[in-house]
């Protein structure tokens, strides 16, 4: 059997060090989606990323390994995180654990643990949560701001969270969602989107959708502060927007009543959640330069057509995962020539004469 082992990028900070700064960075979203979708959308944040660390420490356990330098490196604690963002805010506790249990013991440890992991967790859990529990997954409420008129308290959410689920008469629609069911019925693009996109509002959060991919413009903030912090890289972010954006600009310039704007594909679901934090995951993205312009480009494009024509009106996660498994092949075709090599390995120094 061949092996051939991974290109690795050394950097001087440890792995608990990365995950704290990209917790950092999504801090301000998710307290703005607490804030916007009051206790219920807290519950389901804490109830997810319990159910990831928890199953994280039966897994190390189980294989004979201590569980503390597992949490201690905080990766179960973010992918928890970041499939809580991805999840319908007043989603039933049931729908945390068992996304959270499937990223950990199928998508990550079933692979081998941290680092082996060929598609990123919590958009693997959010794939299979969507396809197996359409209907939870796709119960949007419109925002409901902590303290605000009809908002429930913190025990109220209780029964919301751990009870009964969703009260009959809040459910409310995302703007894709909302354009996907109008064009159904033969709507133009310019009658559905009349008092429904509002670009600054839509960026701040003012409207139904997962927890945190509502509110892009903090999202897209703390992806400038990773770069910033060197934590990650801009190729795959920009790649991502490009792909997206340029696809989307050429569709609605030539049929405008037919596609959406770019700003729309950029504001509303979760395209800057998806890259920014997690397409640039080093597990499951390519290591090379052209290799993340590739990657970022097929992310942004397949996630546009998705929504375009396919059969779920969000395709960020879908799209992630189709590249993720393409990474492999990426990186074996994007791989740079070693000096004094070809691109297939072979020497260039001429071989010496052979004597007489």
């Amino acid at each position: 059997m061949n092996i051939v082992s991974s290109p690795h990028a050394h950097g001087a900070r440890p792995v608990g060090q990365v995950m704290l700064l990209v917790m950092v960075a999504l801090l301000p979203a998710t307290l703005a989606g607490f804030w916007r979708f009051g206790w219920p959308a807290i519950y389901l944040w804490l109830v997810t990323v319990l159910a990831c660390a928890l199953t994280e420490v039966l897994c190390v356990r189980l294989a004979g390994r201590p569980a503390r330098p597992a949490l201690a490196d905080g990766s179960a604690v973010l992918t928890g995180w970041l499939l809580a963002l991805s999840l319908p805010p007043w989603a039933p506790w049931w729908v945390g654990v068992v996304g959270g249990a499937f990223a950990m013991v199928v998508c990550k440890h079933a692979f081998g643990g941290l680092g082996q992991n060929l598609f990123n967790p919590a958009m693997a859990a959010r794939v299979m949560l969507l396809i197996s529990f359409p209907v939870e997954m796709t119960q949007w409420l419109a925002p409901l701001p902590l303290g605000s008129a009809g908002a429930p308290d913190a025990l109220g959410a209780l029964a919301i969270t751990f009870g009964a689920g969703l009260p009959d008469g809040m459910t409310s629609a995302s703007l894709l969602d909302h354009v996907r069911a109008e064009a159904t019925q033969g709507v133009p693009l310019s009658a559905s989107l009349t008092g429904q996109f509002d670009p600054l509002a839509l960026g701040a959060g003012d409207r139904a959708g997962s927890l945190g991919e509502t509110t892009a413009l903090l999202l897209a903030a703390g992806g400038v502060f990773l770069i910033f912090m060197r934590v990650i890289g801009m190729r795959i972010p920009l790649a991502f927007i490009l792909g997206i954006a340029i696809p989307a600009a050429i569709a609605h310039f030539i049929a405008p009543d037919r596609y959406l704007p770019p700003l729309a594909h950029l504001l509303a679901g979760g395209v800057m959640l998806g890259a920014f934090f997690i397409a640039t995951d080093y597990v499951t993205s390519p290591s090379t330069p052209l290799g993340q312009w590739l990657f970022g480009i097929g992310c942004g494009l397949l996630t546009w057509i998705i929504r375009t024509w396919g059969a779920y009106p969000e395709g960020v996660a879908f799209a992630i995962l189709l590249m993720n498994a393409a990474t492999p092949l990426i990186d074996h075709y994007t791989r740079p020539r070693i000096f004094g090599r070809t691109r297939a390995g072979r020497s260039m120094v001429p071989a010496a004469p052979k004597g007489n």
